[in-house]
């Protein structure tokens, strides 16, 4: 480490979470900071999936930040594009571009236990931080199941991919194609390339609860208010909060309660799916929203298209050029798009953070994500994680526990400041625990653990570790300020203690 860069914060990632980050640093009068992005442009999430028909679930007034809000969002619910432009915009307008470093993947990040400071190793060079903030997201690392013959397949001319690292250079049309998965992704990718493709055949371990997606192009008089009178957008992004507050107490205190969404969804299916046996494979067996609730209008139309063929089945294999599901059915394909989702209770970064006792992340998180309050973790002083163990939602805006999280850092950096000197705030494993146990008990009771799915909320041992089982005005209130009795803090030893040692 003879050559580096100090700062006082590193940002990992440069999505919603880690521009949210360095916007809320220059606030709080921390200039000295670099956002560490592994590609050559911001935009997290909103950057790496770029698949037809990719766009927001949530509404757009609600999915951007309280301190930037944008007038001009085309449509209640918006797209890809128009999200990643977004982030563009909120990173010239609050001056970010001199503290990013892209093209910098953090390769290993070492806490010095005798200089207190984090030393990390990059793709393009090393730095050194007083604190790291680590925003890399769950939705970052794209899952590829292990299917026997796959190698071969490809090796035989047969086209693969994620559909987060979309091949945008193979086109689709005309081409017998193979669905993996039937989450947020695949129910939009279906309906986008369907009308192009000479069969698609969809693989479904398990079907989702669909309901319509009520978006429309927002009016033009509308944008103009919202320029003119501010406070109509802040009147507007209120009112989607408050309905999705009042709906948090189905999902974790009454899953009963949510029967008559599911009445409506299948009401929904029926409308669009006229054969019976084709509407038995795509009814869900668990409650509505023990796994997301998806929103599409076209998803269940594009299904009833005679080019289109649902099996309810995972894929087991790949002979030749079929695609074999696990309970028999081949279908012959050119081309495979997985919609199979992300590593998110098990997030690579967690294997390149060392902590002060030599063990990484991952290490420490083998039985399962534990953090206080959802931002830092025992044994990892003066480190942070932003979308952290038990910050996820169900129903609602992902940015409104983001901003959350961000008042939680701005207070430890500033308690930090305050101890003077070189020193560090290491988090109380007691207190890890102590707050572990509160939101898993909470937990027991929620559509997520109660409803009878298996889903990427549940880890490897069955343990929700993803979502909040609670509104977004508790985390506020729970993230509001650090409790320093909760930390122990580590000071720097001496000259002269280091001579005695």
């Amino acid at each position: 480490m003879s050559q580096h860069e100090h700062v006082r914060v590193a940002v990992i990632g440069s999505g919603f979470g880690g521009l949210g980050a360095a916007v809320r640093l220059r606030r709080e009068g921390i200039t000295d900071f670099v956002v560490l992005e592994r590609a050559e442009s911001v935009g997290g999430t909103w950057r790496d999936n770029s698949y037809p028909g990719c766009a927001c679930d949530v509404p757009s007034h609600l999915y951007s930040f309280s301190f930037a809000p944008n007038p001009d969002w085309p449509r209640t619910f918006s797209g890809q594009r128009h999200i990643r432009a977004y982030l563009e915009h909120v990173t010239d307008t609050f001056r970010l571009r001199p503290h990013l470093r892209l093209g910098h993947e953090v390769l290993m990040m070492r806490w010095n236990t005798d200089e207190l400071w984090w030393e990390i190793e990059t793709s393009r060079g090393r730095f050194t931080a007083d604190a790291v903030v680590s925003a890399t997201g769950p939705l970052s690392d794209p899952k590829v199941p292990d299917v026997p013959g796959l190698a071969a397949f490809q090796e035989a001319g047969g086209k693969v991919f994620h559909s987060a690292r979309w091949d945008h250079d193979y086109d689709l049309a005309g081409k017998r194609v193979a669905m993996i998965g039937t989450g947020a992704s695949a129910i939009q990718i279906v309906p986008a390339i369907q009308p192009r493709v000479a069969s698609l055949t969809l693989f479904q371990r398990t079907p989702p609860w669909v309901m319509p997606r009520m978006d429309r192009a927002i009016t033009g008089a509308e944008r103009w208010l919202h320029r003119q009178v501010p406070l109509t957008a802040t009147a507007r992004r209120g009112l989607l909060w408050g309905i999705r507050e009042l709906q948090v107490s189905a999902f974790t205190k009454r899953p009963n309660e949510l029967r008559l969404v599911e009445s409506l969804a299948k009401a929904n299916m029926a409308r669009a799916i006229k054969d019976p046996a084709l509407r038995a494979r795509l009814t869900p067996s668990y409650r509505i929203g023990c796994k997301r609730i998806l929103l599409s209008s076209e998803y269940y139309p594009a299904l009833a298209k005679p080019n289109v063929d649902v099996v309810a089945s995972g894929l087991a294999e790949i002979s030749g050029r079929a695609a074999v599901a696990a309970d028999g059915t081949r279908a012959e394909v050119d081309a495979i798009v997985f919609g199979t989702g992300f590593h998110v209770t098990d997030m690579p970064i967690a294997e390149r953070v060392v902590g002060a006792d030599g063990v990484t992340l991952a290490e420490a998180w083998k039985d399962g994500m534990e953090s206080l309050r959802g931002a830092t973790a025992a044994g990892f002083p003066n480190w942070m994680t932003i979308i952290g163990p038990n910050t996820g939602l169900g129903n609602s805006s992902m940015i409104l526990m983001i901003e959350s999280q961000l008042n939680y850092m701005a207070d430890y950096l500033r308690q930090l400041g305050a101890l003077g000197g070189r020193a560090a705030l290491a988090a109380r494993p007691s207190a890890v625990a102590a707050w572990n146990r509160r939101v898993q008990a909470r937990m027991e009771r929620t559509v997520w653990n109660a409803g009878g799915c298996d889903s990427w909320y549940l880890d490897a041992s069955g343990r929700n570790t993803t979502i909040w089982p609670g509104t977004t005005s508790e985390f506020r209130r729970a993230t509001r300020a650090v409790d320093l009795g909760e930390y122990e803090i580590v000071r720097a030893r001496s000259l002269s203690e280091e001579a005695a040692a």
